[in-house]
């Protein structure tokens, strides 16, 4: 009776405590096996016309792994946490991040820091045209048209800070994901509170433009390049900067910078 009963209470905590991922969690360990043996191969001789190869290997001891040194933003424009994280562990999708927050402020850590999420796509950001091998990506669970849950932007300010500090993160490199890509991309969406995370040095921020003067030169393109954007399209890159810096104006003029967006734009570029 006893063995029945214990029989019956294991059934139940198993039918309690489901796995749905066991089978991609499976493919990510052996993928990433593969990848450990990789690194673990000795570099093989460069060939090299008329010269002779190497006649032996020397392996420096004065190494370690490449490190993250961008964290870029992204809201998932999707309808649930769940939906994200079938998104992504679906190989035709082709698409990944390295985290997931839900709105509850849940972290789903989907993909170790070292290696290289699918997460940027064709992006840009200064003369960094690889966006996805230097840096991480952060997934919040949001349609896009909606406010980010308060839950979640703490767990989100949470783990920024240990980024930051695991590796040495600059302010500057926390950016979103419509600043790298401006043509394809509009997330997170002007609804996100990138004052609040400069406000802890996610990130940057204007200050008082009250006493910023525009000088008679001033290239509002120029100054964008300078801060990151691609100017492919400079209508893209304007209004990309606006959604971050000034999303009450991210609906008006297309391609237009006013006096009040020249002076912000020149606060930010004081603070790069």
């Amino acid at each position: 009776m006893n063995r029945l009963l214990i029989l019956a209470l294991v059934i139940i905590c198993c039918g309690c405590s489901p796995q749905p991922y066991k089978a991609t969690n499976k493919i990510y360990r052996k993928q990433a096996k593969q990848w450990a043996a990789v690194l673990r191969q000795e570099p093989a001789a460069v060939a090299i016309d008329s010269v002779a190869n190497a006649p032996w290997w020397a392996g420096t001891i004065n190494f370690n792994l490449r490190k993250p040194n961008f964290v870029i933003i992204h809201h998932t424009a999707q309808n649930s946490c769940e939906q994200t994280l079938r998104t992504f562990t679906l190989e035709r999708t082709q698409v990944s991040a390295h985290y997931v927050i839900c709105r509850n402020g849940t972290v789903h850590h989907m993909l170790n820091d070292y290696l290289r999420a699918w997460h940027g796509g064709v992006a840009r950001w200064g003369t960094m045209t690889d966006i996805n091998s230097a840096s991480i990506g952060i997934e919040l669970d949001n349609n896009g048209f909606e406010p980010f849950e308060p839950a979640q932007v703490r767990s989100l300010m949470i783990l920024l800070d240990t980024l930051q500090h695991r590796y040495n993160i600059p302010a500057s490199n926390f950016i979103g994901h419509g600043d790298i890509a401006p043509r394809r991309k509009n997330d997170p969406s002007v609804l996100f509170p990138w004052d609040q995370l400069a406000e802890k040095g996610f990130g940057l921020w204007y200050g008082d433009t009250s006493l910023v003067q525009v000088p008679e030169n001033f290239s509002t393109l120029q100054a964008l390049r300078t801060v990151g954007y691609d100017l492919t399209d400079t209508t893209a890159a304007i209004l990309a900067f606006k959604r971050h810096f000034i999303p009450s104006d991210s609906t008006g003029m297309p391609g237009v910078l006013d006096e009040k967006g020249k002076k912000i734009l020149i606060s930010v570029l004081e603070k790069n």
